[in-house]
């Protein structure tokens, strides 16, 4: 798939190979006092192709090797647009609506503060990351309410899936990424679209 760009008011908005993901260079301008960087304007992402409306902000702080994910929803579940405001992550998404042309497939994108980048996951859509620095600090905006019955992931290594993560020594995971479903056992169970 060719990636299409499309430039609105020091924004860029480029197609993925998943279906309806989007990577998005940040409007940013740098000069001898340091930078400034918009995250998100509403009307320029609804030009840009994404009806984004925020229900949701919060940050995760992450030390170097830290997995998280792959994290989502079974009901309702979010659409999220996520950046790095201090660091640097490998970012991952992975295509996990059944019917989708793209189901199953995955891709990553390396987001970082320095290159300004956002990632925008669609609903159905996991998400997770390895943290590539100490005091790696990342920005999550979501559309749709947060559901904590149905938050749940697929385990990180879950051979089905193959996400390629970087190689680490010492690998950093919470209890909970460590006990999550394998991809049979998601489909199950996939995520409802309403």
């Amino acid at each position: 798939m060719n990636k299409v760009i499309k430039a609105i008011n020091g924004f860029e908005f480029e197609k993925l190979k998943l279906i309806d993901s989007y990577i998005i260079r940040n409007f940013n301008i740098k000069d001898n006092r340091g930078s400034f960087e918009k995250c998100f304007e509403k009307s320029i992402y609804l030009e840009g192709g994404i009806p984004f409306n925020i229900s949701e902000i919060f940050c995760s702080v992450s030390d170097k090797n830290v997995i998280r994910g792959i994290h989502f929803q079974t009901n309702n579940p979010q659409a999220k647009l996520v950046t790095v405001l201090s660091g640097s992550v490998m970012d991952y998404i992975v295509d996990l609506r059944p019917t989708s042309k793209t189901f199953k497939q995955w891709i990553s994108v390396e987001l970082s503060a320095d290159n300004c980048k956002a990632l925008y996951v669609p609903r159905g859509f996991g998400h997770g990351f390895c943290s590539m620095m100490d005091n790696t600090t990342m920005l999550y905006m979501c559309d749709g309410v947060y559901d904590k019955e149905t938050d749940t992931g697929i385990r990180y290594d879950d051979l089905d899936l193959g996400i390629k993560w970087p190689e680490l020594e010492n690998e950093i995971h919470s209890e909970r990424d460590l006990k999550l479903m394998s991809f049979n056992e998601y489909i199950l169970n996939p995520i409802e679209l309403g």
